[in-house]
């Protein structure tokens, strides 16, 4: 399977991250990509660098308003003279008959969610050059691959239309998605992130073409809180085109194949024709974001089960963070996948 990557990544090296009212450094560092790249060596993935696709991909997904916001923000931001080194917001309107700001410090609120997608210098370069990964990816499997994977950095699936969150920029596996829908009348984006795919799930709610999947933790007492729940089913055309599978926290391997044979039901009734897989592996027994149990054996389980969908797939890089074992868990979902085949 080819793997597309870059190192461009590396500008974007955020330092805040607060968790239950402490400040801490962040889990989404760049030395995630280095055991990534680890995984992909170890499995023998040939690393393929992306194509720039430009704006294109991403003006499908998100708002003129939040492509110019992310565009302008740094620059706006410095020019205040007295902040600080990275930009994170201080107020998050809920928009109830609200105006949109035309202050940095106001857009920067209404574009972000939470906390937790602070802005660097290098931030709007390494979330278009993610774009750019996953665009290529997709490209790759219209050309004729059976399967391809994108290591993006930042990730993308709490990323909404206008909204930043949760690490998250540009939503990376949809745009994947979108861009596969140029050829398929059908497409089915499968989360399998600890985390629900808010962001995704938002952007696709009332479009019947996409049915999003989220596989996650119980988000009554786990991040996003707010969304994720089964009874989201998406509305109006879309409505149907949503599944929400939330587990108990701690769930393990038979569980969670027990949740897929569930999705792929789903997925077989919608008869797609292609799939995009927002791979987190923070499911892992040991992640630090603790939400699941999934061990690397599991993971390999779980990339067979994606591969008995039977579809072009383009596995999107999500969540993972820094554990010992997390280029051994890309490896075994890979190699799951490819054995199953």
């Amino acid at each position: 399977m080819k793997a597309v990557y870059t190192e461009l990544h590396r500008s974007h090296d955020p330092q805040f991250f607060l968790v239950r009212g402490v400040v801490q450094r962040t889990t989404e560092q760049p030395e995630r990509a280095d055991r990534l790249l680890a995984g992909l060596k170890a499995g023998k993935h040939e690393l393929v660098a992306p194509t720039m696709f430009g704006q294109g991909p991403r003006a499908r997904i998100h708002s003129p308003e939040y492509l110019g916001f992310l565009a302008e923000a740094w620059e706006a931001w410095s020019a205040l003279g007295n902040a600080g080194p990275e930009m994170i917001a201080n107020i998050h309107p809920v928009r109830h008959a609200a105006t949109y700001p035309t202050h940095i410090v106001g857009r920067l609120g209404w574009h972000t969610a939470d906390t937790a997608a602070p802005i660097g210098p290098g931030t709007f370069a390494a979330a278009c050059a993610a774009t750019d990964v996953a665009t290529t990816a997709a490209q790759l499997v219209l050309d004729g691959e059976d399967a391809t994977y994108a290591l993006c950095r930042p990730p993308g699936h709490h990323a909404y239309r206008d909204m930043a969150g949760g690490f998250c920029f540009f939503n990376n596996s949809a745009i994947a998605a979108a861009h596969l829908r140029q050829r398929h009348e059908r497409v089915v984006v499968l989360d399998v992130d600890v985390h629900h795919g808010n962001g995704t799930q938002g952007i696709f709610y009332e479009q019947p073409d996409v049915f999003t999947v989220s596989i996650h933790a119980d988000p009554t007492s786990y991040y996003p809180f707010v969304w994720g729940y089964a009874h989201e089913r998406g509305a109006g055309p879309g409505l149907g085109a949503n599944l929400n599978i939330p587990l108990p926290i701690g769930t393990g391997d038979d569980g969670y194949i027990a949740s897929l044979g569930v999705a792929k039901k789903a997925i077989d009734a919608f008869a797609p024709g292609a799939l995009v897989v927002a791979l987190g592996l923070d499911a892992s027994e040991h992640d630090p974001l603790a939400g699941l149990a999934v061990t690397t054996a599991g993971f390999r389980r779980i990339g067979a089960a994606i591969a008995r969908l039977g579809l072009p797939t383009v596995f999107v890089q999500e969540g993972g963070y820094l554990s010992d074992i997390l280029g051994a868990n890309l490896t075994s979902v890979l190699a799951g996948f490819e054995e199953a085949r």
